[in-house]
């Protein structure tokens, strides 16, 4: 019994599988914070990109990750749920059918779907804001009004399964929130 409350302790998330969508250019911090949150609480993350085996640079040349699997390749009944970082990343995900149908997919079957900075730009491809309260990076904050969602400025903010952030200084909050949503989802 000891055993098992010491593991739950050290590990919240033992169990727990979680998606980072991958491409070209995203913020360092906004990818590698929850990445290292994440696996620090015993999640399994797996980095999803257009491609498997990619290596991808972050915008600012501190990280680089190499994608584990394609987007294609996986459902979300595969995982427990999705982040999805910012940067000029989101940008380019949008182009991928793929990644857009996974965030997609995330939203529809109510399992966390956490998007920070420019992440949000995913989510307007994939019709996914309508009637949502949320925050991004400021000069996306009229795309995500004129995709149907309500606009806040705060470091985080959690709107049902959807929990989004503004900038890098607010990964420690957005990191926080996306373990207590996933300690929430039963395996």
């Amino acid at each position: 019994m000891a055993l098992e409350y010491n593991r739950a302790m050290t590990a919240p998330l033992a169990g727990k599988r979680v998606a980072i969508l991958v491409e070209e250019g995203y913020e360092d911090r906004e990818l590698t914070g929850p990445l290292d949150a994440l696996r620090a609480a015993g999640a399994t993350v797996t980095l999803v990109g257009p491609t498997a085996g990619v290596e991808f640079k972050g915008k600012r040349g501190q990280a680089v990750v190499t994608s584990e699997v394609a987007a294609g390749a996986v459902r979300m009944k595969d995982f427990d749920a999705l982040v999805i970082p910012g940067g000029h990343a989101p940008d380019k995900m949008r182009m991928r059918h793929a990644m857009v149908d996974l965030a997609r997919e995330a939203m529809d079957t109510n399992k966390p779907v956490a998007a920070i900075c420019h992440g949000p730009q995913l989510l307007i491809s994939a019709i996914a804001l309508r009637g949502r309260t949320l925050t991004c990076w400021p000069s996306i904050a009229i795309d995500v009004k004129n995709a149907g969602g309500l606009y806040v400025d705060k470091p985080v903010v959690e709107d049902g399964n959807l929990i989004t952030s503004r900038k890098p200084d607010d990964v420690p909050v957005f990191s926080e929130a996306i373990i207590r949503a996933l300690s929430k989802v039963h395996a």
